[in-house]
């Protein structure tokens, strides 16, 4: 073997080594309790690691060896994070204490503040020059520092409840963001702490309904958590909705007009007023959990599909309510009046109509495994179910007969929800498979695969919001939107 070879493979062992040494270190800190794991980007390489037992450890390499311990926090270290020249690093603890270190040596420069914060620091980040520090505490405020005299300059207090402690900070580019309890990501103002440049108010549990003002400009969510986002389908700009809600998980949402509507576990019907952006005092109390809900604008009416029974409301008060032995899963009602109720224990569509504000009951049609959704089409030609067989069916209306003799079974596990395009031309599903598929009407043997739409994540709803974009949330807490490629 020549010793040029020689050399090549003693640096490419030489490579390996030092790999498997920084993941083996990666591995120790999760596997220990290590809270954070930074690196030094520049010879010596260093990593510091942050503990649940109070202290901090420094590791030179590669190859990685322990060199010291440092216990100047007397509570779970939280936080460390190098500056951008490596010069210095700070540690952040459950202490509310902030300490600054020499990035070489190790030893300690200076405690940050005195303390940093009155609740624990969950999160430190430096401005890009290295010559200021930000910190995010439990105290419910984040804090801009100086470096060199680590003292404070501003003070961000982001609120008074549990949910606005700060969890998290980042400073990237020219934006300082801390994160809330709450799930809020607030750009700090540094100009004005006393309110932050925008608040992006999303989801931080899973979102279970989903539908679009009659103008199709604002998309509203809303999740596990009883909490309602109005979202600007342009901008993205987003409002939580004010008010008393229903304080746990909601099942069903409709727009009309400026107002919207919304059901709960905690068995009710309640309305928001749109252009205020708040719940109103409006509330129509069912006789069991809904399910799901849909509209008929003309005539004032919502239906809602309950554990037990089947509720007409009118003018938001309930009209009639038919007992039903069957648990319902969902609701669409057609603009002739038809009503489909889809079935969770007996597998099927049932169809009523509506005669003034009572339901008689039409037929019934039969699927293969429980009735997950049910949607009219916007003509009032067709009607589509899904079920946990993994199946899409499409219905002609009003004679309830199979449209197409072409399955549309293509997903891989239960079928969550439906919603048809704006044109009644295209249905798009979506599934514990985290997949979206989209069908097409005129074409019932073609289809679009939309694959880990939200991945690792079931899709809980889908809708249209144009004919070549659709909206879907799922239990990620995501809202994302889709442009769909004609067929």
């Amino acid at each position: 073997m020549n010793s040029t070879l020689s050399e090549d493979l003693s640096k490419i062992l030489l490579g390996l080594r030092t790999i498997n040494e920084w993941l083996s270190s990666e591995k120790v800190a999760r596997d220990s309790g290590m809270s954070s794991c930074p690196k030094r980007g520049r010879l010596p390489f260093r990593i510091i690691t942050g503990s649940e037992d109070n202290t901090i450890g420094i590791f030179e390499g590669p190859p990685f060896k322990f060199k010291m311990t440092k216990q100047e926090h007397s509570r779970f270290v939280q936080a460390v994070k190098y500056s951008p020249s490596g010069n210095l690093f700070a540690s952040a603890g459950f202490d509310g204490k902030v300490f600054m270190y020499d990035g070489t040596s190790s030893d300690l420069v200076g405690e940050v503040g005195s303390p940093a914060h009155g609740g624990g620091v969950y999160g430190v980040a430096w401005s890009p020059d290295g010559k200021q520090l930000l910190t995010a505490s439990g105290d419910k405020t984040s804090r801009l520092w100086d470096v060199e005299t680590r003292q404070m300059v501003s003070e961000f207090v982001m609120g008074s409840t549990v949910e606005d402690q700060q969890v998290s900070c980042l400073w990237q580019g020219q934006y300082l963001l801390s994160v809330s309890l709450s799930g809020f990501i607030n750009y700090l103002d540094v100009n004005n702490p006393t309110k932050p440049l925008r608040i992006v108010k999303g989801h931080n549990k899973p979102i279970t309904v989903l539908t679009l003002s009659e103008d199709h400009s604002n998309i509203f969510t809303g999740s596990h958590d009883g909490f309602v986002t109005n979202w600007n389908a342009q901008t993205g700009e987003n409002l939580r909705i004010d008010g008393v809600g229903h304080g746990n998980q909601i099942n069903g949402i409709k727009a009309q007009g400026t107002l919207l509507y919304t059901c709960g576990i905690d068995d009710s019907v309640k309305q928001i007023d749109i252009e205020n952006n708040t719940y109103t005092k409006v509330e129509v109390k069912l006789g069991s959990q809904p399910r799901g809900m849909d509209l008929l604008n003309e005539q004032n009416i919502i239906v809602t599909a309950s554990v037990n029974e089947i509720t007409v409301i009118q003018d938001n008060r309930k009209v009639s309510t038919l007992k039903v032995s069957y648990e319902p899963s969902s609701a669409s009602v057609s603009p002739r009046g038809d009503v489909a109720i889809g079935g969770t224990m007996d597998n099927k569509v049932h169809i009523y109509e509506l005669k003034g504000t009572e339901l008689v009951q039409k037929l019934e049609l039969d699927h293969l495994g429980p009735v997950t959704d049910v949607a009219y089409s916007p003509d009032d030609k067709y009607l589509v179910a899904s079920d946990s067989n993994r199946k899409v069916i499409l219905y002609s209306v009003p004679e309830y007969k199979l449209a197409t003799n072409q399955e549309w079974g293509f997903h891989n596990a239960r079928v969550n929800c439906i919603a048809w395009s704006p044109d009644s031309l295209l249905v798009a599903s979506g599934s514990l498979d985290t997949n979206i598929i989209i069908w097409s009407v005129e074409k019932p043997n073609k289809h679009i695969i939309v694959k880990n739409a939200h991945a690792q994540s079931q899709i809980t709803r889908v809708s249209w919001l144009d004919n070549n974009t659709l909206v879907s949330v799922g239990q990620d807490c995501n809202t994302k939107l889709w442009t769909i490629t004609p067929f």
